[in-house]
C-alpha cells in the first residue's frame, strides 16, 4: 500500500543507493550515502519492488548447481560461504563488498520517480568467487555486458581484468540522462566465459552496489518522504493516516490469511506473477490478439496436440501466418524450460532454426508464437500415418540432411552462444512450404563452455537418439548432437524409425541393422524402397557412411558438424572406419539395461518409437513433444492435401 501511494505521488527522488545482495549500509564521508538493503531471494524468473523507489528483475536458472544462490555473502571472518576462501576486499567501505547479487542470465535494476536530469551512476564490483593461486579454481572467467538506459556501455566486462585482480574493487561510473523519471541498469550474460569453475553453475553477472546521484544539478535539502518529521502538522496527519492504514492493513491480512488457509484463495502464483518483470528478449502478444488470430482457438484451426497442449494455425492482422503453441497446465514443461526455450531461440537466428515471433503471458495463459511451418515435422513426413506422409525424393531428403547439419554447425561453432540441443530427432525438425528443414524445441538446450571438455549434467532427451556416453554417464558435449544427427540421417535414408521389432523376443535397432548390412556388403539394402532406383547412388552411399561415422561409439571419433556439411556436399572425403557391430550392440544392450533398471520397465515397454508406419508416434523425451504433430482430421490438413 505504501509503495503504491509513493509511486503514484508527485514526490521526486534525487538519488539511488542499493547494497546489492546485502543489508542497508551507510557510507560516511563528505556527503553521507545510504545504500538500501537488497536481500530479496530471487528465483528463475523474478521481479521485486522495494518499499522506496527501486526494483529489480532477474531471469535465468543456475543449471546443474545445487548450492549457488542469487546472493553471495562473506561472513564476519572474511571467508565466503559455499566453502570458498576469498577475503573481503581490503579497502575503504568494505561493507559494500561483503555481499553481492548474482544472476544466471539477465539482471536489471530500476530507479523510479527520479527527478529528470543528468546522473552519475556508480557500479561497484569485486570478484569474490574465483581464487588466486595456481590451481584450476583461478582459471574462472566471468564475462557479461552492461547496459544503462538501454545503451550498451560495456561489452564483455570482466571484473578481474578491470580491477587488476581477484577480490579487488573496481567502480565503473557513467553519466546518463533521466528524462522520464526512470533509470534502468541492466547486466546481461551472453554465454561467454566459464560456467563450471570453481564449481558448476558459476557464471553470469555479479554486482556489489549501485549508486546514482545528480551530475549537473543540486538536489534539494528536503528529507526524503519516508522520514518527514512527525512533529510537524503534516507529519502528525501522516502519522494518524499511517496508523489507521496500518490497522486496516493488518485486518485485511488476517482476513486473507483465513481465506488462504481454508483454500478459498489460490495458494500458487499465476504464471504471469512468476514471470512478472522478466525480460524475455522476444516479442509480446496479448491473449486477445492470439484469440482473434485463431478464431477463438477454433477446433478447425488446430494443427497439433501433444503433452504440452495444443497448437493452432493463426492469422495476424498484418497477414502473417503463425503457429500458436498453447501450453497446457498439465504440461511437463515448467517455467524453467519455458524461459530456457524463449531465451535460447530468441538469441539464435539462422535459416535452419525455427523462428520465434514472440510469446503471450496472461494469468495462467502461456503461449508461444512461431513461424508457421506448412509441412509440419519430418517424422510425420517420413513414417507417420499414411495420410500424413509426404513423397520425398532423394534430392529433397539430401537437402534436408544438409540443412539440419548446417543448423547444428551454427549452434555448435558459429553462433555467439555455443549450444548443445540435446534432443535432435525427427519430430523436432520442422518443414516449411519449400521443405526447408528447421530445428525446433530448445527446451532442453544447454550452453556449451568454450574452455571445458564436457558438461556433466542430468540426462534428458529421447532414448534411441542419445549418444552412449551421455545416456550412460551424463557426459555431454556437442558430439552428443552429432550422434543424434547420425541416427536421424539413417532414418531419412531408410524411411524407418530407429527402433523396430523383428519378433516378440528381440528387437533390431536401425543402427545395428546398418552395421550388419555394411559387414555383409549390402549397405544399399538400407535405402527406403519408396525411392525406387532413381537416385544418385554415390551420394546415397556417402550420406550413409557419414551417418555411420557420426554414430561411432567413441565420441572423439565423431566429426564436427561443419565437417559433416563438407562431407555431405562432397567437398571433403568421408573417413571410412572398419565397422564393429559388437560395439554398437554392446552399447545398446548396456543402455537398455540401464534404462530398464532406472525406469523399471521391460524391453518392449522401453521402446521410444515403433517401426510401424501406421502406428502412433510416442516419445519419452522430457522436453515438450514436437512443436505441432499433424491432426489429419483438421481442415488445415485437408486444404494442404488438396494443394499437394
Amino acid at each position: 500500500m505504501a509503495t503504491n501511494l509513493l509511486f503514484l505521488s508527485d514526490i521526486a527522488w534525487y538519488s539511488l543507493g542499493i547494497n546489492c545482495g546485502g543489508k542497508a549500509v551507510t557510507v560516511y564521508g563528505e556527503k553521507d550515502k545510504t545504500f538500501e538493503a537488497d536481500t530479496y531471494s530471487a528465483g528463475p524468473s523474478s521481479f521485486y519492488q522495494s518499499t522506496t523507489n527501486w526494483a529489480l528483475s532477474s531471469t535465468g536458472y543456475f543449471s546443474d548447481s545445487g548450492s549457488l544462490e542469487d546472493t553471495l555473502t562473506n561472513d564476519d571472518e572474511g571467508n565466503l560461504t559455499y566453502k570458498l576462501t576469498n577475503e573481503i576486499p581490503a579497502m575503504a567501505n568494505p561493507q559494500l563488498y561483503r555481499d553481492a547479487r548474482l544472476s544466471p542470465i539477465s539482471l536489471t535494476y530500476y530507479g523510479f520517480c527520479l527527478a529528470n536530469g543528468k546522473y552519475t551512476v556508480n557500479l561497484h564490483f569485486a570478484e569474490t568467487v574465483f581464487t588466486n593461486g595456481q590451481t584450476y579454481k583461478s582459471l574462472g572467467r566471468r564475462i557479461f555486458d552492461v547496459y544503462i538506459q538501454g545503451r550498451l556501455v560495456q561489452e564483455d566486462f570482466n571484473i578481474v581484468d578491470a580491477a587488476g585482480g581477484i577480490s579487488t574493487v573496481v567502480i565503473m561510473n557513467h553519466t546518463t540522462a533521466v528524462t522520464s523519471g526512470t533509470l534502468e541498469i541492466r547486466f546481461y550474460w551472453a554465454g561467454k566465459g566459464t560456467t563450471g569453475i570453481p564449481f558448476r553453475g558459476v557464471y553470469g553477472p555479479l554486482i556489489s552496489a549501485i549508486s546514482a546521484d545528480p551530475a549537473d544539478f543540486e538536489a534539494p535539502t528536503l528529507p526524503p518522504p519516508e522520514v518527514a518529521s512527525s512533529t510537524s502538522p503534516g507529519g502528525i496527519v501522516g502519522a494518524v493516516v499511517g496508523i489507521v492504514a496500518g490497522g486496516v492493513f493488518i485486518i485485511l491480512i488476517l482476513v486473507f490469511g483465513i481465506l488462504w488457509r481454508r483454500g478459498l484463495l489460490g495458494q500458487q502464483n499465476t504464471l504471469e506473477d512468476d514471470l512478472k518483470g522478466v525480460d524475455l528478449q522476444t516479442g509480446k502478444f496479448t491473449f486477445r490478439q492470439l484469440k482473434d488470430a485463431t478464431n477463438n482457438f477454433d477446433k478447425a484451426n488446430k494443427i497439433g496436440e501433444g503433452g504440452f497442449g495444443s497448437v493452432y494455425k493463426g492469422l495476424l492482422s498484418d497477414g502473417t501466418v503463425i503457429a500458436v503453441k498453447q501450453l497446457s497446465s498439465k504440461s511437463k514443461q515448467g517455467n524453467r524450460e519455458f524461459v530456457n526455450e524463449i531465451g535460447m531461440i530468441s538469441a539464435l537466428q539462422h535459416p535452419h532454426l525455427v523462428k520465434l515471433h514472440g510469446c503471450c503471458i496472461e494469468g495462467n495463459q502461456l503461449l508461444l508464437v512461431y513461424e508457421y511451418m506448412e509441412n509440419n515435422n519430418l517424422a510425420r513426413a517420413l513414417f507417420g500415418p499414411e495420410e500424413s506422409q509426404l513423397k520425398l525424393d532423394w534430392p529433397t531428403r539430401h537437402k534436408i540432411c544438409v540443412g539440419i547439419a548446417r543448423g547444428l554447425a551454427y549452434l555448435h561453432e558459429e553462433s555467439r552462444l555455443k549450444v548443445v540441443h540435446r534432443d535432435i530427432k525427427a519430430t523436432n525438425v520442422l518443414l516449411d512450404k519449400n521443405l526447408t528443414p528447421k530445428i525446433s524445441d530448445f527446451g532442453l538446450a544447454k550452453l556449451d563452455e568454450e574452455d571445458k571438455t564436457h558438461i556433466s549434467t542430468r540426462i534428458a532427451g529421447t532414448y534411441g537418439y542419445m549418444a552412449p556416453e551421455y545416456a550412460m554417464r551424463g557426459y555431454l558435449t556437442d558430439k552428443a548432437d552429432v550422434y543424434s544427427f547420425g541416427i536421424l540421417v539413417l532414418e531419412i535414408a531408410s524411411g524407418r524409425n530407429n527402433t523396430g521389432y523383428r519378433s516378440e523376443e528381440e528387437s533390431l535397432y536401425l543402427l545395428d541393422w546398418a552395421h550388419l548390412l555394411k559387414e555383409q556388403g549390402n549397405l544399399m539394402d538400407l535405402v527406403d524402397p519408396r525411392l525406387g532406383s532413381d537416385f544418385n547412388k554415390e551420394e546415397m552411399m556417402r550420406t550413409i557412411n557419414v551417418a555411420l561415422l557420426c554414430c561411432n561409439a567413441t565420441s572423439t571419433i565423431r566429426p564436427t558438424m561443419s565437417s559433416v556439411v563438407s562431407m555431405l556436399e562432397g567437398r571433403a572425403a568421408v573417413q571410412i572406419l572398419v565397422s564393429d557391430p559388437n560395439a554398437s550392440n554392446n552399447e545398446m544392450e548396456a543402455m537398455m539395461k540401464h534404462f530398464e533398471s532406472t525406469l523399471g520397465m521391460s524391453t518392449s515397454e522401453s521402446q521410444i518409437q515403433t517401426a510401424s508406419s501406421q502406428g502412433p508416434l510416442t516419445s519419452s523425451s522430457t522436453s515438450v513433444h514436437d512443436l505441432y504433430p499433424v491432426i489429419p482430421d483438421s481442415s488445415d490438413w485437408d486444404n494442404r492435401n488438396g494443394r499437394n
